[in-house]
């Protein structure tokens, strides 16, 4: 169980989770679907040319989004992080830990990575979903 109520779920039947969480039960509350957050400045132009510069500003625009709805990133109940390169993701694991923890917290969600060919803006890198229950 986490300070929002919403419980933590490792399965005994799987490999320990690193850095993800295999369930979460949400407490009740209020469902927050947030929309997809890229590295979209302001402008609307992408910033940042890596994955981890571009992870940290779509980070920034999630919380954001979760915060005008009145939450907090420990509300964060699932995300998925849809990336154009696995392969750089993964060899860039140990900062993105560093920019997770600036944003999220200790914390993790049911989560999932997942490659794809392309983000709607091309210039994209790293995409984040996520679903929220505010209690």
């Amino acid at each position: 169980m986490s300070d929002t109520g919403h419980e933590i779920v490792t399965s005994p039947d799987l490999a320990m989770p690193v850095g993800y969480a295999h369930a979460i039960i949400a407490a009740p509350g209020r469902t927050v679907h947030l929309g997809g957050q890229t590295a979209q400045a302001k402008d609307g132009t992408i910033f940042g040319a890596t994955i981890v510069e571009q992870f940290d500003l779509a980070a920034r625009n999630l919380v954001a989004a979760l915060h005008a709805a009145g939450g907090t990133p420990d509300d964060i109940v699932s995300l998925q992080i849809y990336v154009t390169d696995l392969a750089a993701y993964r060899a860039s694991m140990p900062e993105l830990g560093s920019v997770w923890r600036a944003h999220f917290g200790r914390r993790y969600p049911a989560l999932a990575v997942l490659g794809v060919t392309e983000l709607f803006d091309p210039s994209a890198l790293v995409e984040l979903v996520g679903v929220a229950v505010i209690p």
